[in-house]
């Protein structure tokens, strides 16, 4: 089968008013009476694209997508040093996808989430389990302690160029592996001087790239040429990580068991080194109705076709409960 469905565009769009001074963009795509699917998107920050919407039968679902806050369409943009963050955690995040749902009249949904948005759709889910008729998650995430830490210093052996380059960006001459990275990074994207900010951006991309480009030899993300987009997605996920996404370590896996009675299928590639399986098989064990599916060619990219026909294969198996 194709791994995606046609691109289509937006029925319907808009901007909901949080009542805290952010404006949160939305859309729906596909049947206006279908099932209700909701995605989430990774970073945090990265901001929703039009090819999450391949991912559903545009006939058997009302697709809605959101930018997160501070991010893609979403007002005011994290790339604007006086955009205050300070609204913008997990818990705003999860607040917002229930007022969407409220503003939205519907009463259950879907969730998918990829990377980042599998932490978000797990809080969501695990806060309003009864608003929640399925999940589908791929790179699985559950942003603990350990997880950022692998990201930002356990990947250093597998990718000592770019570490190096990585630290000597914040730490010139620096021969060590002790700095917190991301509250480095953190410091230098909230500098007062532009060209600081968006040097700590660019180093902070390159850093991604190494394990992306490993995975996905054809590309980085066409985003990613944007300054204002790098300025606004590594602020912001310097701003989650910094502060442990604000989770208590581990919290998600512990209280998996608030996901009772939801079906959900976790897709996991077996060579995804920025999201290791290891977090997707501890989720599928303490969570009961979850199936863990491994594409044994696969890494942590959607773009991977292997990826991609496994979430709509997820989403067609549950087009029609």
């Amino acid at each position: 089968m194709s791994a995606l469905y046609p691109e289509i565009e937006p029925y319907d769009h808009g901007l909901l008013d949080t009542g805290d001074g952010n404006l949160i963009y939305w859309e729906a795509c596909g049947n206006p009476a279908g099932r209700p699917a909701l995605v989430l998107h990774g970073g945090p920050g990265s901001g929703c694209s039009t090819t999450a919407r391949r991912y559903f039968d545009p006939d058997a679902y009302r697709i809605i997508l959101f930018d997160q806050r501070n991010c893609g369409r979403s007002l005011p943009s994290a790339a604007d040093p006086e955009t205050d963050l300070s609204l913008n955690t997990t818990w705003h995040l999860v607040a917002d996808i229930e007022r969407l749902r409220a503003c939205l009249g519907i009463e259950a949904w879907l969730l998918f989430g990829n990377s980042w948005g599998s932490t978000l759709a797990l809080a969501y889910a695990e806060t309003h389990p009864e608003r929640v008729s399925a999940v589908v998650l791929s790179g699985v995430t559950t942003t603990r302690r350990s997880e950022i830490d692998w990201l930002y210093r356990g990947m250093a052996p597998l990718f000592p160029e770019e570490w190096h380059r990585f630290r000597q960006a914040v730490s010139p001459g620096s021969q060590g592996r002790d700095e917190d990275m991301v509250a480095a990074y953190h410091r230098l994207l909230n500098d007062p001087d532009p060209e600081t900010r968006l040097k700590a951006a660019r180093d902070w991309h390159d850093w991604e790239a190494a394990s992306i480009l490993l995975a996905d030899p054809q590309g980085l993300p066409r985003r990613w040429a944007d300054p204002a987009y790098l300025l606004t997605r590594a602020r912001i996920i310097t701003h989650y990580f910094s502060n442990g996404a604000w989770l208590a370590d581990a919290q998600l896996l512990k209280n998996a068991a608030r996901l009772t009675g939801i079906p959900g299928i976790l897709l996991q590639g077996r060579f995804d080194i920025e999201a290791p399986l290891v977090t997707a098989w501890e989720l599928a064990r303490a969570w009961p109705k979850s199936e863990l599916s491994i594409l044994a060619h696969a890494a942590h990219s959607t773009a991977n076709p292997d990826i991609s026909a496994a979430i709509v294969g997820a989403t067609d198996r549950f087009r029609d409960i």
